[in-house]
């Protein structure tokens, strides 16, 4: 069962690391947190994200899968910060595609949620982080739960993985490496996953946050 141990800014990002070159899926893997990532008083890091992440052997299931006490403090956790804001809104756990998410809509005569998702997503990445590691603290799990807000994250899913393909179509025809546009950790993710699919090329993410990418190229192609 191989296994490999990576340190990044966050944990989203040391994880990415380690599916990457274990070429798995987070699905096809059994992850544990071996340290959060912390950030001092002026909002430098201060201390790294490790992981470590080994792959499942074909019919062991994972352990550390999403419980009912994770599902439940999850939901608690996302219903808290919104009152906390004051947004009326309905929170409710469902899985599409095999990934669970929480799911926030609005009330019928709620704000718009929109602050929630911030520009590219980046809001809605920091609010997920805060509910894992809040997961993390009360239960020890790692969460896989998604947090989604009005569908947000399923469009953009759907989004990544057809523009990952047609990349991918066109880097193995023409054998020129591309580079997809600057992304988070969890869409760099669907790339890999993506990617992982084709026989014959590979991906790596280059570059510092919030400018990271991922770049596909053939196989032995050299960077």
């Amino acid at each position: 069962m191989p296994e490999v141990e990576r340190s990044a800014e966050s944990v989203e990002e040391a994880i990415e690391a380690a599916l990457a070159e274990l070429g798995v899926s987070e699905q096809e893997a059994l992850i544990e947190i071996i340290q959060e990532d912390r950030s001092s008083l002026l909002g430098l890091r201060s201390q790294p994200a490790v992981v470590r992440v080994r792959t499942l052997e074909a019919g062991v299931p994972e352990f550390g899968s999403d419980s009912d006490a994770d599902r439940d403090a999850a939901s608690e956790f996302i219903r808290s910060l919104l009152d906390v804001m004051g947004l009326p809104a309905q929170v409710e756990i469902v899985e599409a595609d095999g990934v669970a998410y929480i799911d926030v809509w609005a009330d019928e005569d709620g704000d718009d949620l929109g602050i929630l998702i911030g520009r590219g997503g980046h809001t809605l990445d920091a609010l997920q982080e805060l509910m894992r590691s809040h997961v993390h603290q009360r239960t020890g799990d790692r969460c896989r739960l998604m947090v989604d807000v009005e569908d947000y994250r399923k469009r953009q899913r759907s989004r990544v993985q057809r523009r990952a393909q047609e990349v991918a179509r066109r880097v193995k025809k023409t054998g020129r490496p591309e580079s997809l546009q600057p992304m988070g950790a969890y869409e760099r993710k669907l790339v890999h996953d993506v990617i992982g699919q084709f026989a014959g090329l590979t991906s790596a993410s280059e570059g510092e946050e919030p400018n990271r990418r991922v770049v596909i190229r053939r196989s032995g192609t050299t960077p």
